[in-house]
């Protein structure tokens, strides 16, 4: 079985990993095995490509990448009820333990115990199959292509994100941050009822690509115009209801407040590898709630229900698509950080 494999810091190998075929010779009563077809390229695996680790996760020995994925069963455990051999699927990548406490009590993505695909010690899907509980395999929609499928997982964070927000029909928000991240939470923000979204990034493409996906969405770029002199001209001084960090910048991150409105929400998205200033006063003078987001929980479903109504479009989102055999360029390119692109996709053989 073919798999990406990170050797360490910015070594990859396309390469048979026996180990892997060992575990996947395994298919227990309620788990299915899926045939892989597109797995995104995501941030964090570009971080470990190049930096050896994200936060506390360190790769110290060969590790799979990849956890954005869509693919069909082949096979199907004794106990499956819900799927069945020739299902198109995308699957949520972390695995928590049942009996936990954060199981228990509904915060199963925060469950110290949870299995995550390609985050050091467990494997990701870039390789021919995986098996997969059911109860976190999902059936495709005929309407919903691999790729866009592919873009669950990271739409998932975005709708995750607003949901804590607790947006009401009407509201404005900022979201810093013109990636994928950023801009599956600005069509996550305007689904779940937000008038306008301003978007901000200093990357120009992403910006016009951010501004195409909605006549609600405000582009701006913050190498020539200060974001919350924009906002507080646009709303006569008051601010937005709703910030989003999705950058992971220290930059952004210091000033999430500037923008916000009195008795408004900051949503910090982005992951930080260090503490960041946090401006105390201008959230206390504000009564500002701060919400903070891990992953996400309880939300594939409601992801795959409005890609196929046509709630959210994910389409102009996938910039760039490369063969595996070409896995090792594609992730050179991404960690080039290219300004034109916002997700990248490999499709595996079928």
């Amino acid at each position: 079985m073919k798999s990406l494999v990170l050797e360490k810091r910015e070594e990859l190998s396309l390469r048979d990993f026996p180990a892997i075929d060992k575990i996947e010779e395994t298919l227990g009563a309620r788990d299915v095995r899926i045939k892989l077809h597109t797995v995104g390229i995501c941030g964090s695996d570009v971080h470990y490509y190049t930096q050896g680790r994200v936060g506390p996760f360190v790769v110290n020995a060969p590790m799979i990448l990849g956890h954005e994925a869509s693919g069909t069963v082949i096979e199907t455990g004794s106990d499956v009820k819900t799927l069945k051999v020739g299902d198109r699927v995308c699957m949520e990548p972390g695995i928590p333990d049942p009996n936990s406490k954060a199981t228990q009590l509904g915060m199963y993505n925060v469950d110290p115990a949870v299995r995550f695909w390609a985050t050091p010690p467990v494997h990701g899907i870039l390789r021919s199959t995986c098996v997969h509980p059911e109860a976190f395999t999902f059936k495709l929609p005929d309407n919903i292509s691999f790729g866009e499928a592919a873009m669950v997982e990271p739409l998932a964070t975005g709708i995750h994100a607003s949901t804590k927000a607790k947006i009401k029909p009407g509201d404005n928000a900022l979201v810093m941050g013109a990636g994928t991240i950023g801009l599956v939470t600005a069509l996550s923000a305007l689904a779940a009822g937000c008038a306008k979204v301003y978007v901000t990034d200093l990357a120009e493409k992403k910006l016009e690509i951010a501004g195409s996906l909605s006549p609600a969405i405000v582009p701006v770029n913050i190498k020539s115009s200060n974001i919350a002199d924009v906002i507080k001209r646009d709303t006569d001084g008051w601010g937005v209801d709703v910030v989003f960090e999705a950058s992971g910048s220290p930059q952004a991150a210091k000033t999430v407040f500037e923008s916000l409105c009195p008795g408004g929400c900051v949503v910090m998205i982005g992951g930080q590898a260090d503490p960041v200033a946090y401006d105390a006063g201008a959230a206390m003078v504000r009564e500002a709630r701060v919400e903070n987001i891990f992953r996400y929980a309880h939300v594939f479903p409601r992801c795959v229900g409005m890609l196929s109504s046509g709630a959210i479009d994910l389409k102009p989102l996938i910039t760039r698509t490369f063969e595996f055999s070409d896995s090792v360029n594609a992730f050179d390119i991404a960690a080039s950080a290219p300004p034109a692109d916002v997700k990248m996709q490999i499709v595996l053989p079928q």
